[in-house]
């Protein structure tokens, strides 16, 4: 425990300038670990907008 204070007093006044904002119908605060193979791994981040786009894989996945 130390004797400096932590933060500043009253806080950031212009934090909702630099909150993350979403245009999904959801936020995505949800964590889904997985594990696969490295070389799968550095495939899939390699593709453009990979998030979004095993996002979208699981939705069709869990809606069939």
């Amino acid at each position: 425990m130390g004797t400096k204070s932590s933060g500043r007093p009253g806080g950031n006044p212009a934090l909702e300038k630099f909150q993350f904002t979403t245009d999904k119908d959801e936020s995505c605060t949800a964590i889904l670990n997985l594990r696969v193979p490295p070389s799968m791994l550095a495939k899939l981040k390699a593709l453009p907008n990979w998030t979004d786009r095993a996002r979208e894989k699981l939705s069709e996945l869990i809606t069939d």
